[in-house]
């Protein structure tokens, strides 16, 4: 996968979201200190680390849900904590979220779902909001059929696939997914991996990829950020990543799943060289 943070000038340009001297404590637990990590334009970041690294911390920090203890980040070159609270949701609305067990309202069908914040932020018109939501579900791979179901009545994949309609209905630029593939069977984590890629290249967005599959790492991001010892220990390409001297990276990129993973993606890399 060409990466393309530097495809066009091999350099890097000014980051999206610009992470510096973050800490994350609770009481007397600190989850992170002196976090440092960068997010480019049109890349795909995938975020993993071993369970209490505080990747959805991480994602909740940058996102606006949790204000860190201390540390300064930078979100399209503007300080969240300096912003007042109309320039902060400006900011925010920038942002599109799936979290990790899809987070839609059950009383709520899954149209109804995706036209909200079109309707509480844009002050669409509900006919209005609606016909968009149907186009965002398309995009999401859903069928027209599924616009009426309420969640409970959903796959998990569709779940998945609905609250990812909704990330994408104010058209965000920058998509934060955490575990979007958590729960699914191989098939279905497959299709979602490869529409993510999609949407990318498509609408021209910036992800952050909280993971811990490794056939997503392999088949999607363009770099990994490996959280540890309360810090991001490497940023980098996922082949300079699974050779970095540390033992819980070794075990997760060198271990029989990790080996699977890369022998695949090298497999899949091969077939499309051959078409």
């Amino acid at each position: 996968m060409e990466n393309p943070i530097t495809q066009n000038t091999g350099t890097k340009p000014a980051p999206v979201i610009e992470v510096r001297d973050l800490d994350n404590r609770f009481g007397n637990h600190v989850v992170h200190h002196n976090l440092d990590l960068d997010l480019f334009k049109g890349e795909i970041l995938g975020v993993v680390g071993g369970s209490g690294t505080g990747k959805s911390v991480l994602l909740r920090s940058i996102v606006g849900l949790l204000k860190p203890s201390q540390g300064h980040i930078r979100v399209f070159g503007k300080d969240l904590d300096k912003l007042g609270a109309g320039e902060r949701s400006d900011v925010e609305q920038r942002f599109g979220i799936l979290f990790q067990r899809g987070a839609l309202f059950s009383s709520l069908n899954v149209l109804q779902n995706i036209a909200l914040p079109l309707i509480e932020h844009c002050g669409l018109p509900r006919p209005d909001a609606e016909d968009l939501a149907r186009m965002k579900l398309a995009l999401a791979g859903l069928p027209a059929d599924s616009a009426l179901k309420y969640p409970s009545e959903l796959s998990g994949g569709m779940v998945k696939r609905a609250a990812l309609a909704r990330a994408l209905a104010m058209d965000p630029e920058v998509l934060f997914l955490d575990e979007p593939t958590a729960g699914l069977d191989p098939i279905g984590a497959a299709a979602f991996d490869r529409l993510i890629v999609t949407l990318r290249d498509a609408l021209g967005l910036t992800v952050f990829l909280v993971t811990h599959d490794l056939d997503t790492l392999y088949t999607t991001c363009d770099r990994v950020a490996v959280l540890s010892q309360k810090k991001v220990l490497v940023a980098d390409r996922i082949e300079t990543v699974a050779t970095t001297d540390d033992p819980w990276i070794q075990d997760y990129f060198q271990g029989p799943r990790g080996r699977a993973a890369s022998y695949a993606s090298g497999a899949q890399e091969k077939n499309r060289s051959r078409e």
